[in-house]
């Protein structure tokens, strides 16, 4: 039995003892967002995408039944119920809903920043945006998430529990804890850990509170660091690291599951007169990655390390390509989105990066897209997300959609692509057996695009409908919902 049945059986059967509705019913603010709600579902003619890494397969039938896919197979092969609501997608591709790795709820541009984009006191402070980012992500395809770091936790556990009772859209969440910092944080929104019995507490506390993960930030000491990791495992829960004070391979020694953003940015063992527990300036470590080469001895050492620890690496390009001239590409539904004061902001902040360019930022995007290749080539298993932060040009779900654009241009097939950003995240979640994935007996989360991704890869933009638990949202309808909202909402 497929654990989606044994799912719904169990349901069924909870359904009888309580006399209750056990999966919730959508809310109305929920069901004006559904264009696709039926008991039995058929998607008939269309080409397949299904995570694994395989080729597209043309002409499938896929039944949805009870929040789960019943069965997949040929058109001629596969007949729909009678009883099922039958859509034609001729010409459009289903995926399995994608899975955010590296997916924020908060907006970190704009409203305290001076003229020049330089933060004024208090420090950087940063917007939640509960609103818009869980309808973006949804609406883009992104069907679970990972917040990876949370400024304000309490909002995210109540989106998180808003969402799954049906009152408003989303995505699926898996709650990061707040950031596990050391001293002098980049922003007063998050918290100084001051000792590793203090860490121990942290984490507990906050796993009791509902989170399911935690992420290290760049000024933890080692001590600190571990003593969080001991305490996570013990709970179950993984940790992941944006690091800068501690090195990959001293948080590989104490036992990390997850690095964010690649070495290249992130890795400042290669940085010269690295003090322990002390980041060096972020010019140092990028400008040490430069001088080393991805298929040279110390950088296929840490590959090696990193496979044979079975620690994963989060990809999360589109926040880096911001330092690039010219990038990403300025796209009308993106600016749209943004509110009036977020816009300018980022527009200022992309002119900048014209003057002050001088070729680093193409070369360090250049070297961590040939590191991300070389390390899933040696068997790495590497996830993605868009890290929605930065100048403000990686919005919520727009940016997932990048990630996997620029995830081609480092060199993957676009199936390659779809099984990292699908298969992978769910694989690390240990949810494989659930979603990741296009199978009989798995939950029905998928996407609808027109176009076929298999082959050009910029059609996954071309989002028309998302399931999610079998339910079919709009996707137009959704983005249109927040016009204007990004960064303030």
């Amino acid at each position: 039995m497929s654990p989606c049945r044994r799912i719904t059986v169990l349901a069924v059967v909870l359904a009888v003892r309580l006399g209750a509705q056990t999966v919730a019913a959508p809310s109305t603010e929920v069901r004006q967002f559904l264009k696709v709600d039926a008991p039995v579902v058929a998607l008939v003619h269309a080409r397949v995408v299904d995570g694994t890494g395989a080729p597209a397969r043309e002409d499938q039938v896929l039944i949805l039944r009870g929040g789960c896919i019943e069965a997949m197979g040929p058109a001629a092969a596969l007949t729909p119920p009678k009883d099922a609501q039958v859509i034609d997608l001729t010409g459009h591709t289903v995926l399995p809903g994608l899975v955010g790795m590296h997916n924020h709820l908060f907006y970190t541009h704009s409203i305290h920043s001076d003229e020049k984009g330089a933060a004024v006191p208090p420090g950087r402070l940063f917007a939640e945006i509960a609103y818009s980012a869980p309808r973006l992500y949804l609406a883009c395809g992104i069907t679970t998430i990972r917040t990876t770091g949370s400024l304000e936790p309490y909002t995210d556990l109540n989106i998180k529990r808003q969402i799954d009772a049906g009152l408003m859209p989303g995505p699926k969440m898996d709650v990061t804890g707040p950031y596990l910092e050391g001293l002098e944080p980049m922003t007063p929104q998050m918290h100084a850990l001051q000792s590793p019995e203090e860490a121990r507490r942290f984490v507990d506390f906050w796993a009791d509170a509902g989170v399911t993960s935690f992420k290290a930030y760049m000024n933890i000491r080692r001590a600190d660091l571990g003593a969080a990791i001991q305490a996570a495992h013990a709970r179950g829960l993984k940790v992941t690291g944006h690091l800068g004070s501690v090195t990959w391979p001293e948080a590989m020694a104490l036992g990390i599951d997850d690095f964010e953003h690649g070495p290249v940015y992130t890795d400042t063992e290669f940085a010269p007169d690295k003090k322990p527990d002390v980041g060096p300036p972020v010019s140092a470590s990028w400008g040490s990655w430069l001088k080393v080469d991805v298929g040279g001895p110390e950088v296929q050492k840490l590959i090696r390390d990193l496979v044979a620890k079975r620690v994963a690496v989060t990809s999360t390009l589109p926040v880096f390509e911001l330092g690039v001239p010219g990038r990403p590409p300025l796209q009308a539904r993106m600016l749209a989105a943004m509110s009036a004061e977020s816009k300018a902001s980022y527009l200022a902040a992309r002119g900048r990066v014209k003057v002050v360019a001088n070729g680093m930022a193409e070369q360090l995007l250049k070297k961590e897209m040939a590191f991300e290749l070389a390390f899933v080539k040696a068997g790495g298993l590497l996830l993605a997300g868009p890290d929605p932060t930065g100048a403000g040009g990686v919005l919520p779900g727009f940016g997932d959609q990048r990630e996997l654009e620029l995830l081609v241009e480092a060199g993957f097939t676009p199936v390659e692509a779809i099984r990292i950003y699908s298969a992978n995240g769910a694989a690390f979640l240990g949810r494989l057996d659930r979603i990741g994935t296009l199978a009989p007996g798995k939950q029905a989360d998928l996407v609808v695009v027109k176009g076929d991704p298999s082959r050009n890869i910029a059609d996954v933009e071309n989002v028309v409908t998302v399931f999610k638990d079998g339910l079919g949202y709009d996707s137009a309808r959704l983005i249109e919902s927040v016009r204007g909202h990004v960064g303030i909402r």
